[in-house]
């Protein structure tokens, strides 16, 4: 969250920004519930000032008349803190309640707009392939090779699930050591997180645990959900703690299942693996000093690049604009995959789709879960935190399937990830009579 002063002192800014991310909230009731916390802060300072002056008094040699004054007074001035106590935590509720309803501030850079059709493309790497062929999507590819089950992974978790199978167990695991060892080499400490976080951690994080357009599962009457990603378990790790300055950057890289109702998404290019309700990820995140935030930044794009290099995949960079950001984001940075796949009547060969993104969140989480560094200065500062994709292995392999795959229906491994799967080929499988395929064939 902002810090309250700081929304006061900048209101018109704060209120263009909401403005810009396309977001509800509201600036103006936040600096009320502050001015009147700040009052009534001051008001109950000045009760117990009065309270400690009275007491002191009644130490002294008093006769009964004045003493049953001092009493009396002492009466009063106790239930008048305890009143005043109730309307500044019930005034300070309302405030930390709308003060989490205002988005982080936007870098200057960052494009304005709503919709991410609006996000500024910055970079292009690679070229997308030319078939000599008519290329199928992943999820035609995923059935005919037999290593993608769609349908029974709706029959038995309903829709959005879906089963690996053969090759492509392998294919995922590949993807999750080929990216965790890319960031073993730039000194990432690694993990594997809980797939369960506290409600507070999530709503530390950003995340809204309750709600309609809430994006995660609760667990009923534990209060606790399971995670969307590793970032929530990555960003917990060190709430309400004060960390040695001389230690930071903390880079952290967590391994996780993912899990997300995707309430609402629908679309043509939302089918199969692009967006489901389970998936794993490999999670890059970042506890650093204020000044070294944007530079971090740069170096978690870089390392998603370079991931995606590795793998020999098309993809371009864009600056994501206001509207898409997320209300914690200060800049956010999305990778975005060709896929073959997305192919329709405006883009005949393929489109791009969203793989990884990388976001600087500067101090507005680290305020919501009360992550402090001890500064030279003597005084306890907020560190900014940052988070980036690595992999999220469902999208990466959506368009490895895509890209990689040749006209006899076989796909093609990317040469970095052969040594953890073993093979260097997916090939159609030659027995389709067989009693799985049948009995899947078969009408009710």
């Amino acid at each position: 969250m902002l810090d309250y002063k700081f929304i006061k002192d900048n209101l018109e800014a704060v209120k263009e920004n909401i403005k810009n991310r396309n977001m509800v909230a509201d600036a103006d009731i936040v600096v009320k519930l502050y001015d009147e916390k700040t009052a009534l802060t001051t008001k109950l300072q000045n009760l117990q000032q009065k309270r400690n002056a009275n007491a002191e008094s009644m130490k002294q040699k008093l006769d009964p008349e004045t003493r049953a004054k001092y009493v009396e007074e002492g009466k009063n001035l106790k239930a008048s803190i305890a009143e005043v106590e109730k309307e500044l935590s019930e005034t300070e509720e309302k405030l930390e309640d709308a003060g989490r309803k205002i988005p982080n501030m936007c870098h200057p850079d960052v494009p304005i707009g709503k919709l991410d059709t609006e996000n500024l493309e910055v970079k292009k790497v690679g070229t997308p392939r030319k078939f000599d062929f008519k290329p199928k999507d992943h999820v035609q590819l995923g059935e005919e090779l037999d290593i993608i089950d769609f349908e029974r992974g709706t029959k038995v978790s309903g829709p959005k699930f879906y089963y690996l199978k053969n090759e492509a167990v392998f294919l995922e695991q590949a993807l999750i050591m080929y990216a965790l060892n890319t960031l073993r080499k730039h000194g990432f400490t690694t993990f594997i997180t809980p797939d369960v976080a506290r409600q507070e951690i999530l709503q530390g994080i950003g995340f809204n645990p309750r709600g309609n357009e809430s994006n995660v599962y609760c667990i009923e009457d534990e209060g606790t959900c399971l995670v969307a990603t590793a970032e929530i378990t990555l960003g917990g790790f060190h709430s309400n703690e004060i960390l040695d300055k001389s230690k930071l950057p903390l880079c952290y890289c967590g391994l996780s299942h993912c899990f997300r109702r995707e309430a609402g998404a629908a679309g043509h290019f939302s089918k199969g693996l692009y967006r489901v309700h389970q998936f794993d990820k490999v999670e890059m995140f970042v506890y650093c000093l204020p000044e070294q935030s944007n530079e971090i930044h740069e170096k978690l794009r870089l390392i998603e690049e370079e991931i995606f290099t590795g793998l020999g995949l098309p993809f371009h960079v864009v600056d994501t604009c206001t509207g898409d950001l997320g209300a914690p984001a200060y800049r956010k940075w999305d990778l975005e995959a060709w896929m073959p796949g997305r192919a329709d009547e405006t883009h005949p060969d393929g489109d791009y789709g969203e793989v990884t993104s990388t976001s600087n969140c500067t101090d507005y989480q680290a305020r919501r879960l009360n992550v402090k560094y001890h500064d030279d200065d003597g005084k306890n500062k907020y560190v900014h935190m940052l988070n980036g994709t690595a992999i999220a292995v469902g999208r990466a392999m959506l368009a490895i399937l895509e890209n990689y795959q040749n006209a006899d229906g076989s796909v093609s491994v990317p040469p970095v990830l052969i040594p953890f799967c073993g093979f260097d080929k997916i090939g159609p499988k030659k027995d389709t009579t067989s009693p799985v395929y049948v009995s899947k064939k078969a009408k009710k």
